[in-house]
């Protein structure tokens, strides 16, 4: 057999192992792409009961979880520090979901089972499956008599959901991430009247820059104050990253153009715009507003960073609880494919209001809950973690095929290399296709609260750019 043929026989039993069940293969270049969760993410496997949960320690873990399942972890706290769980949900785009009925619960409780918080974040975009996520956390609080002494606590998901929708496994990504105590006194909680609730206009700028969307929040790409512009594929979410200081609020408009198609059905939920806090806490979950082929927006306007705004009954001001990066979710219905066939350009108006303030002065390193310079310039520059100096690259390879998707990668890699050393042997004869390498296994190292991710795992199809 020929290096050519023995080349294209390789590939093509690779893409066969890939297919087997319990993988996701490797997509094509026009597929859509989905979530990819952060280098260094530890596999957890929640337990249906409380005695044998697993430890979730500060950092990124991945796990999956079926209609009607409920899965405990285990964790730790002690009586000084503010710690939130946040949960993203990343189903496969084109999977079946149906609107409210199809959510998970995330639920802190201590070691009697009383409730410290709970979120329950839900799909609300006309039948698209999009990354959801929001978190419930532990706060320590002279307000407070609940769940302030150090010792054990649970963190609980579970997931309900409509017979009528897919049967799927939803993969999961979890976060445990540790606010430090303040130095002083907390600040009280911002006086009614404080700021303005008025919508301002958004942002125009003449020139518009080109922005990098990721696929979550590990590869959110960055932008400052201005107008943006990026490309979205009907099913696609996009995700970006804006830094927040003290004090300031954000006054964001996602816009789709006219269509040069002709005039076809009304879209109810076609374009989609959530806001998330540093900690993945929903600021505003994901408003879709409707399109017939003429120009539309998707808006979202925040309270300003507060210290007090945690004692604010309202989630969505609650949420504006500290500095840091800030995230975008910008999603396009796949039903948009009638207006927009090979995807849509996307414009992005941001909108960083209000002079930053000093901090509330934290005991200890802010971590995440801070914005540097370095944040800063990143962010004017549009540039992506990546970019920005981070180490690594993208992996391209399913959540559910990570191992043969690693085969894949690995042993293509190696065919080059037996080839080329072939084609240099020229006269020696044939050389004999290399075997395929065993799986590695072993825990990865948790990414600590505030570090930024490169290398990353993919929930769902590479993307086609």
């Amino acid at each position: 057999m020929k290096h050519g043929q023995r080349a294209a026989a390789f590939v093509a039993a690779l893409a066969a192992a890939t297919a087997l069940p319990g993988a996701m293969a490797v997509a094509a270049a026009e597929s859509v792409p989905g979530y990819r969760t952060a280098d260094g993410a530890t596999e957890v496997k929640g337990t249906s009961s409380a005695a044998t949960a697993p430890p979730l320690k500060p950092g990124l873990h991945t796990d999956t979880i079926r209609r009607g399942e409920q899965k405990y972890y285990a964790v730790t706290l002690d009586d000084r520090n503010n710690a939130y769980f946040s949960v993203v949900a990343a189903p496969r785009p084109g999977t079946k979901v149906e609107d409210y009925k199809d959510k998970l619960t995330l639920t802190v409780q201590d070691s009697s089972g009383a409730t410290c918080s709970e979120a329950t974040p839900s799909f609300n975009g006309g039948g698209m499956a999009y990354p959801i996520a929001d978190y419930a956390f532990r706060r320590i609080g002279t307000d407070r008599s609940d769940c302030q002494k150090a010792g054990p606590y649970y963190v609980v998901v579970e997931r309900d959901g409509s017979a009528t929708s897919g049967p799927d496994l939803w993969p999961i990504e979890l976060d445990h991430l540790d606010e430090p105590p303040l130095k002083g006194s907390a600040p009280a909680r911002p006086g009614r009247g404080t700021w303005s609730t008025a919508t301002p206009a958004p942002r125009t700028d003449a020139t518009k820059r080109n922005a990098q969307g990721g696929t979550g929040f590990n590869d959110a790409g960055s932008v400052a104050a201005g107008v943006w512009r990026d490309r979205i594929k009907p099913g696609e979410s996009r995700f970006y990253r804006v830094p927040v200081d003290w004090g300031q609020r954000l006054n964001l408009s996602a816009e789709l153009p006219n269509s040069p198609a002709a005039s076809h059905d009304f879209v109810t939920n076609a374009l989609g715009l959530g806001v998330y806090n540093p900690a993945r806490g929903a600021v505003s979950t994901n408003n879709f507003v409707p399109y017939r082929g003429q120009p539309a927006a998707a808006k979202v306007f925040t309270a300003p960073v507060d210290y007090g705004n945690r004692l604010d009954p309202t989630d969505s001001v609650s949420a504006m609880r500290f500095a840091g990066w800030y995230y975008l979710e910008v999603s396009l219905h796949p039903d948009a494919a009638q207006y927009f066939p090979k995807g849509a350009e996307l414009t992005l108006r941001v909108d960083v209001r209000g002079a930053a303030k000093p901090g509330p002065g934290y005991a200890d390193p802010a971590g995440a809950f801070t914005v540097t310079p370095e944040d800063q310039e990143t962010a004017r520059t549009g540039r992506t973690a990546q970019e920005a100096g981070k180490s690594g690259t993208l992996t391209v390879v399913g959540y559910a095929g990570i191992g043969t998707g690693a085969v894949l990668l690995a042993g293509l890699g190696a065919w080059t290399l037996v080839a080329r050393r072939s084609a240099a042997a020229g006269s020696r004869g044939p050389s004999t296709a290399p075997e395929l390498p065993q799986e590695r296994g072993g825990p990865h190292r948790p990414t600590q609260p505030g570090q930024h991710h490169g290398h990353q795992q993919q929930f769902g199809p590479p993307p086609g750019r």
